[in-house]
C-alpha cells in the first residue's frame, strides 16, 4: 500500500484547523502529521503531532520527512508581532520558505502553500513582498509540484481575535458580488478544501490559485 502522509505546518490557523479535520476524514490520506511550535488545544484523532521550534532546521527537516504532501498556511499580524518585521518576516517568509527546502531535500513532490492575492516581489507593500519573495524562492526549490493559492479576504471564525477583521466580513459578505472575481472573500474552509484538492491532482510545476480557481478545484472533486 502506497503511504501517503499528508503533513501540515501549524494547526491552531483558520486554514490550518480546517486542513487537518479535512485531511483526516479524507480516504486519500493514511496519516495526517501536524508541525506545530506547541502542542495545540485539540488533535483530531488519527492525528499525529511533531512539536518543534521552527528555527531548528535539523528537527524542521526531520518533521518533514516523509511526507507525500505538505500543507503550509502559516501567518502572522503586525499587532501579533508588535511592530517588528523581522519577526514577521521569520513568519511569512522563513518557514514557508524552509519548509519548501526541507520538502524537496526530503524527496516530498507536493507542496501546497497560501499566499495573499497581490503577492509580489516587487511591490512596496511589506506584506505582500513577504508573500512574493516567498514564493519566488519556493519556485526555485525545484519541488516537482507547487500549488499557491491566493486568497483574499478569509471568512471564518478565528481561534484568535481580530476585531477589525469581523467587522469587515460581516460588511463585506454582501458586497460581495461587487467584486472582480479574485478579490472576492472566500472562506478559509474553501481554501482548505481546494488545497486538499489540488493534492490529490497530479499536476506539475508552479501554479497559483485564485478565488474561481479554487472554487472550481472543489467543484472538480464532486
Amino acid at each position: 500500500m502506497v503511504t501517503r502522509t499528508a503533513t501540515v505546518i501549524g494547526a491552531t490557523g483558520l486554514i490550518e484547523s480546517h486542513l487537518v479535520e479535512l485531511l483526516t476524514r479524507d480516504g486519500y490520506f493514511n496519516a495526517v502529521r501536524i508541525i506545530a511550535r506547541r502542542m495545540p488545544d485539540r488533535v483530531p484523532q488519527g492525528a499525529e503531532v511533531r512539536v518543534i521550534d521552527f528555527e531548528d532546521q535539523d528537527a524542521f527537516r526531520s518533521a518533514v520527512e516523509g511526507s507525500f504532501a505538505l500543507f503550509c498556511a502559516v501567518g502572522t499580524t503586525r499587532k501579533k508581532v508588535k511592530g517588528d518585521m523581522a519577526a514577521y518576516r521569520k513568519v511569512d517568509h522563513d518557514i514557508p520558505v524552509n519548509a519548501a527546502r526541507h520538502c524537496h531535500e526530503t524527496g516530498c513532490g507536493r507542496y501546497l502553500m497560501v499566499s495573499s492575492v497581490g503577492a509580489s516581489s516587487k511591490t512596496g507593500n511589506f506584506y505582500l513582498k513577504f508573500k512574493g519573495d516567498a514564493e519566488d524562492a519556493i519556485a526555485a526549490t525545484g519541488i516537482p509540484s507547487v500549488s499557491v493559492f491566493r486568497p483574499s479576504m478569509l471568512m471564518g471564525k478565528r481561534n484568535e481575535s481580530r476585531p477589525a477583521e469581523a467587522i469587515a466580513q460581516v460588511m463585506m459578505a454582501p458586497l460581495s458580488f461587487l467584486f472582480p472575481a479574485k478579490y472576492k472573500p472566500i472562506k478559509g474552509l474553501d481554501v482548505a478544501k481546494a488545497m486538499v484538492a489540488a493534492a490529490k491532482n497530479d499536476e506539475k510545476g508552479f501554479r497559483v490559485y485564485h478565488h474561481t480557481d479554487m472554487m472550481n478545484l472543489i467543484r472538480e472533486q464532486h
